[in-house]
Formats: C-alpha cells, structure tokens, sequence
C-alpha cells in the first residue's frame, strides 16, 4: 500500500503500517520468524481500516478525493485506454491545458475521452491551473464532443476540479457563456455520454463536462455547487466551519446516490484509489464498458430524450394541495 501522505484521521492505521515495514524488514534480512506478528499486524490494519472508512464524515471524503497521490484523468487515460491521441485548442484563443481530450480505444471501442487535469507538482500545477479550466478549455471540450458526434463516437468525461477558473480575464472571455454553452449543447449530443466523477467535482466548473446519459462517482469522491471552504466563508466568514459545511451540502457520493443526481458508485479500494491504483483503473473501466454497451444500443434521438427527462426531474418538488375542512 504505497502512501506518500496520511490524514489526521488515519493516524492508527499509519503507525500500524509502520509496523508492517519494519516487521517484513527485519523477516526479509532473517533475523527473526515475524511471520506471526506480520499476520497480526495486517489483521488490525484491516480491522481499524473498516473501522475509519466506514464512519468518515463528508470533509474526510472531501480530504480523500484531494489525496496527492490519487490518479488524475491522464493516468486513468493511459491506464485504460489504448491509441491515444490528444487533440488541442479551441479554434478561437489556445489550447487550455486544464482539459485534456482526444480520440482513445478502450478494449477495442472508440471513444472521444476528456477530463480536467490537475498537476503533481509546481510546474505542472501552475500549466494546469490546478484543473480549474478557462472559458476555451470548456470550449475545446464541445469541439471534441461535436467531432465525437460527427463520427458517431461514444463520449467519455472524467471530471476532477475544484471549480472553474475564477480570474478576471475568464469572466471577461466569457466563463458562463462557455458552461452553459456546453450544458445546452451535451443536453442533445446524439451519441452516448458517460461522465464520471474521479475526484473534485465543484460547481459550473464540473457540470461543464457533466450532463450525460450515465453520471458516476467514484466513493470517495464529491459533487456539489460550492466547495465547504467556499460555503464555510460565505455563510460564516470563516473556512472554519468547513467541515459542518460538508456535510449540510450532502456532496458525497452516497448522498448525491439517494437523492437521485447520479447513477452510480464506482467502488474504490478501501481508503481511496491511492491505496491501490490498479484496481481503481479496473473498476473506472470496467463501469465505463458497462454502461457504454448499454448506450450505444439505443437510438439517438431516444437517447437525447432519456437525457433532457433525467436531468429536467431533478429537483422537482411535488407539494401536496390544501384540502377544505
């Protein structure tokens, strides 16, 4: 279990990892049988595992899904995709290196794939822009959609950021247009769409690549309209209370399961994807096929209608009428 970096919360399963190494340490250099104390050790990393994951509050999964060592859209890319070729600019201003796409073949199938990415270190956080995407990264984004649509060519997004851009020259380029340009036009692409959630997904910056037939997220992930520092400093003036905003924005991806603004969870190894990266790449994969064999068997202008309706129910409220006594 590769882990560079351990939260406050995992503080038991940290020192009981420690342990594990330095037990298989000593019984590779064969100073000592350590074999039993080894099977004990892994018996309490696997006891307080279920014990912390099973109870984290919705800041802790916010803190998971910003873990460093998560795989962003490009490792997933490289993982579970084959031919690759990423395809750049908007056609108006440049090419917006907080969003990747292009043409990809998973297990044979064609599919146009894109994806916010973020950065590992300074450098490449700063050409990223920490995958908060400019007005023509979202306007690349539709051009690789409509090329999709022009061949006939599923679409596959991986969302992963903490928001759109917020600077100035974004507003002035048109950063509202660009989203909701992009909401109206993924509402009636008449090839299948599957959006998944991988990491962050906050606000118009996630929706903007957001509207699909299927919309997935991974379990340790989040959805919402606000980031809880954001909520937390709006509604109290302060990021302290950013954990009690997490969870009255209900952003986990059970809550956002059992009100109905997903489809799916995609299971994570316990912990996170960080913990065991091959098989977070086989589970994404895995649920991508899956749904794309069901999308693809169904005609397009059904489709887009199946889409307009999924998203149109959201948020509706039926309130009961009065009755006369």
């Amino acid at each position: 279990m590769a882990n560079s970096f351990w939260f406050d919360f995992e503080k038991d399963i940290k020192e009981l990892h420690e342990q594990l190494v330095k037990a298989k340490k000593t019984q590779e250099e064969g100073k000592l049988d350590m074999s039993d104390m080894i099977s004990t050790i892994e018996s309490k990393i696997a006891e307080s595992q279920k014990k912390t994951y099973d109870q984290l509050t919705g800041w802790q999964k916010v803190q998971i899904s910003r873990h460093a060592d998560r795989p962003y859209t490009l490792d997933y890319i490289e993982n579970i995709c084959t031919d690759f070729v990423e395809l750049h600019g908007d056609r108006q201003i440049k090419d917006d290196k907080a969003i990747v796409g292009g043409f990809a073949k998973i297990d044979g199938k064609p599919v146009m794939i894109i994806g916010q990415q973020k950065g590992r270190n300074t450098k490449q956080r700063q050409l990223r822009n920490f995958g908060m995407p400019n007005p023509e990264g979202y306007r690349k984004a539709l051009r690789l959609m409509k090329l999709a649509e022009k061949f006939g060519i599923p679409v596959v997004t991986l969302i992963d950021t903490p928001g759109a851009s917020p600077g100035l020259e974004a507003e002035e380029r048109g950063q509202g247009e660009a989203i909701a340009k992009n909401l109206f036009e993924m509402s009636t692409l008449e090839v299948p769409i599957v959006c998944v959630v991988i990491g962050e997904g906050a606000s118009g910056g996630a929706l903007g690549i957001g509207v699909g037939d299927r919309v997935l997220m991974m379990q340790y992930t989040w959805y919402s309209v606000i980031s809880p520092e954001s909520c937390s400093s709006i509604l109290w003036r302060t990021w302290d209370k950013k954990e009690l905003a997490a969870d009255a924005l209900k952003l986990s991806s059970e809550d956002m399961l059992n009100n109905g603004l997903i489809d799916g969870i995609i299971k994570e190894p316990m912990g996170g994807a960080h913990h065991d990266i091959e098989m977070a790449y086989s589970s994404l994969k895995a649920a991508i096929k899956k749904e794309l064999k069901t999308l693809v068997t169904i005609p397009s202008d059904e489709l887009v209608m199946q889409r307009i309706d999924k998203f149109s129910k959201m948020g509706v409220v039926v309130e009961p009428t009065a009755t006369e006594d």
